[in-house]
């Protein structure tokens, strides 16, 4: 795993155009040692291998859903009736592009 040090988080920012302080560097150091340790810790899990991946963290309960039934559509009428501009049987938009 790649070692971070100040001269990397430095090259980093000046790369991003950040402007930072000696303090704000320290920060950002210790987070990344703490995010390292981290990753190690998990990839150091011999477990790990026998664990199903997360693909989406709920239960999704497709119950509470209702069935699909076919409807009587809107006539042309009832879709245009609240338009307040119609124009050939269509809603009429302001232009939107130049």
């Amino acid at each position: 795993m790649k070692e971070y040090n100040i001269e990397v988080l430095k090259d980093a920012a000046n790369r991003l155009l950040l402007d930072m302080s000696e303090s704000e560097y320290q920060t950002l150091l210790s987070e990344f040692d703490i995010v390292t340790k981290q990753m190690k810790a998990v990839g150091d899990n011999s477990e790990l291998d026998k664990i199903e991946p997360m693909v989406f963290p709920f239960e999704i309960y497709t119950s509470e859903l209702r069935e699909d039934e076919a409807k009587e559509p809107l006539t042309r009428e009832e879709a245009l009736r609240n338009s307040p501009r119609k124009v050939g049987g269509q809603i009429k938009l302001p232009k939107v592009v130049q």
